[in-house]
C-alpha cells in the first residue's frame, strides 16, 4: 500500500469550518412584551411584572426534553452544533420543502398537574425580510398570536398556548414561506409572566 503524500493531505479542507461567531441573546427582541401578553389574556391596567424562568429550552445541542417534549427540524441547510453559539440554518430558496422548526411540549412530563397557559418562544435571526407562519395546537385550549409574521434581524417570536390540560401534548411551529436565509438558535416554553394589576 502506498502512503498518502503530505501534499494531498494538506489540500483537504473542512467542509464547514468551526463558526467562531458569538450570539448576544440580549439583542433578540421579543415580539410580545409582558404588557402585550396581558392584553391578549385579560384586562389592562397599571401592572407589575414578575417573570418566570423557562420550563424547558431546546436548542441544536439539546433536542429532547421530558415526557414527549422534543423538536422537529425540517429542511435545514446546515446544523452546526460545534459553533460558539450552536444553530440550525435554513433557506427557503434552496429547499423543495418549506423550512420549519417545531416543538412538541407535554406539560405532565414536567410535573404540571393543572390547566395552564404557556408561551412558546422561537429565537431566530433572519438575514433580510422573510415571511413565516407561526401556529400550533393547544388541544382543547386556545392558540393566540398565531398567523403570518414578517421578520428581519434577531427576534424572539411568541406563540401563546392558553388553557392547556396537563396531559395534552401540544405543539408550535415557525415555518418559512418566503424570503432568504435565517438561523434558529432555540425554542423555549415558559409560563406567562406573573402580572399584577394595581
Amino acid at each position: 500500500m502506498k502512503k498518502a503524500s503530505s501534499k494531498a493531505v494538506s489540500k483537504v479542507r473542512e467542509i464547514e469550518p468551526f463558526d467562531k461567531r458569538s450570539i448576544d441573546l440580549t439583542k433578540f427582541k421579543p415580539d410580545l412584551t409582558a404588557k402585550d401578553i396581558k392584553k391578549l389574556l385579560g384586562p389592562v391596567g397599571t401592572i407589575s411584572i414578575f417573570p418566570f424562568l423557562p420550563i424547558e429550552t431546546l436548542r441544536p445541542t439539546k433536542t429532547i426534553g421530558r415526557g414527549r417534549t422534543n423538536l422537529t427540524i425540517i429542511a435545514p441547510t446546515i446544523v452546526q452544533i460545534d459553533a460558539a453559539a450552536p444553530f440550525a440554518s435554513f433557506d427557503r430558496r434552496t429547499q423543495s420543502r418549506k423550512p420549519a422548526i417545531q416543538m412538541h411540549f407535554q406539560p405532565s412530563g414536567y410535573g404540571i398537574t393543572s390547566v395552564a397557559t404557556y408561551i412558546m418562544e422561537f429565537t431566530i435571526q433572519a438575514f433580510g425580510q422573510s415571511t413565516f407562519t407561526l401556529d400550533g395546537s393547544a388541544g382543547p385550549g386556545t392558540v393566540l398570536n398565531n398567523g403570518t409574521k414578517v421578520l428581519n434581524g434577531p427576534t424572539r417570536v411568541s406563540l401563546v398556548l392558553q388553557n392547556v390540560p396537563p396531559s395534552q401534548e401540544t405543539f408550535g411551529f415557525l415555518e418559512q414561506s418566503s424570503g432568504g436565509s435565517w438561523n434558529w438558535v432555540s425554542v423555549q416554553v415558559r409560563f406567562p409572566d406573573l402580572v399584577a394589576t394595581l
